[in-house]
């Protein structure tokens, strides 16, 4: 029998993974390995150990999915109940394999051990179900196929499962004959500067036009910290024509979002700043208050910065301020610590002291207290100084906990650097 697998979903099982302490990580690589074989994950869920909520998940995914990857609840133990709850659902009876058991066995005499009984649950095979050897484990997977649907039941320790599934994507694996010549290519956009509802009216116009293509373009806006995401997805046997498509329709969004797009390859905004400087053969350095130290972690955090970075100096305190940047009190006194003079003059004192060509400052109230009815919490002054450009001060009042404001400083400083890089090679004759 043979079909093409296009979609699937994930059920996770286990109990722990609805506390706080254990996560579901193997979604992540199963989404991914089954991306390279064209297979499009559409949802993914996360049950407890319950026989007839299993069952009644699975009953439903399998209606809407190509594939259903049930991870978890493979053991020996009476909380395993992965096979009962989907045998349950697909209504098909089970049986021992004997030689299942008899390599169960093996593997517990090789330790010196002798099998406890209840170890035979995990030989027990679905009618028509073909077991998946497990050399990491005890608990074999089991490939199960339903009309035009497959069931993979596979353990649940990353160990266990990513050579299994691995395995099954091999060209002669049991999924990966299944997936045809479709695969999923993809391109993503990076914006700053935007909300997410920004973006979308930008955008929406573009990408609802190439739902209707014979090869549509799914498209997903991602908002993350201090900036949004676009990630475009088209399913194609063509992987040049795939390529052609997905770059035309990603130079319409970055023509449509104009200077808020600053990534179209995956770099963040560091990275990008970072490039931009060392080609100009700039040099960065920085003040800091609210932030921490902050910003240069993150632009340090690039391999090759030392090219680039001078370094920085992180003056929390009005004393240090004054001490280490050389600020006037009195204009601390008069306007303000989290005051556009006072963010003015640590950027000329970090200059001063470092003669970067590129020089920021960033003093603020992350919170969450230290703020007042004119100066609220999340209110943030930047100042770039950069050689040969007037001085740019701008104060910000950044939404969210402390952690939030921080982030969002760091992001519009660096984004601010980027725009003043980019205005000035627009500017050459």
């Amino acid at each position: 029998m043979t079909f093409e697998l296009r979609s699937a979903e994930v059920i996770a099982v286990g109990s722990e993974l609805l506390g706080s302490t254990r996560l579901d990580t193997n979604s992540l690589f199963i989404s991914r390995t089954l991306a390279s074989l064209g297979i499009l994950l559409k949802a993914k869920a996360v049950v407890g150990d319950d026989r007839a909520l299993l069952r009644d998940l699975f009953a439903l995914a399998i209606t809407r999915s190509d594939l259903v990857v049930v991870t978890g609840g493979l053991g020996p133990t009476d909380d395993d109940l992965t096979r009962e709850a989907v045998t349950d659902a697909l209504g098909i009876p089970m049986s021992e394999d004997e030689a299942i058991t008899a390599g169960i066995r093996n593997r517990f005499a090789r330790r010196g051990m002798v099998m406890p009984a209840l170890n035979r649950k995990q030989a027990m095979v679905p009618e028509g179900a073909t077991a998946l050897n497990n050399p990491n484990g005890s608990a074999p997977g089991l490939f199960i196929i339903a009309g035009e649907k497959i069931a993979l039941l596979l353990p649940g320790p990353p160990r266990e499962l990513q050579p299994m599934l691995n395995a099954l994507c091999q060209p002669d694996g049991l999924l990966g004959a299944r997936a045809g010549l479709a695969r999923l290519h993809s391109v993503s956009i990076f914006t700053t500067g935007l909300s997410e509802s920004h973006v979308e009216e930008l955008t929406q116009p573009l990408y609802a036009r190439w739902r209707d293509a014979p090869e549509p373009i799914e498209t997903t806006v991602l908002a993350t910290p201090g900036q949004v995401e676009l990630h475009l997805t088209l399913r194609s046997g063509d992987a040049v024509g795939a390529k052609a498509t997905l770059d035309d329709a990603r130079g319409e969004l970055v023509k449509a979002l104009g200077l808020f797009a600053f990534s179209t390859d995956g770099r963040q905004l560091p990275h990008v700043v970072g490039e931009l400087l060392q080609a100009r053969g700039l040099t960065l350095a920085a003040a800091e208050s609210c932030t921490g130290g902050l910003l240069m972690a993150r632009m340090t955090d690039v391999a090759g910065s030392s090219g680039y970075v001078r370094g920085g100096v992180v003056a929390y305190s009005n004393e240090l301020k004054v001490q280490l940047l050389g600020v006037d009190q009195a204009a601390i006194e008069t306007h303000g610590a989290v005051s556009e003079p006072t963010a003015a003059a640590m950027a000329d004192g970090v200059h001063d002291r470092t003669q970067a060509d590129v020089c920021v400052a960033i003093t603020g109230i992350a919170g969450p207290s230290g703020g007042t009815d004119a100066k609220p919490v999340g209110t943030v002054v930047i100042a770039t100084r950069v050689t040969g450009h007037p001085l740019s001060v701008r104060t910000h009042v950044f939404p969210g906990g402390r952690d939030m404001v921080r982030f969002q400083a760091t992001q519009t400083a660096i984004e601010g650097v980027r725009r003043i890089l980019l205005a000035a090679s627009a500017a050459r004759p």
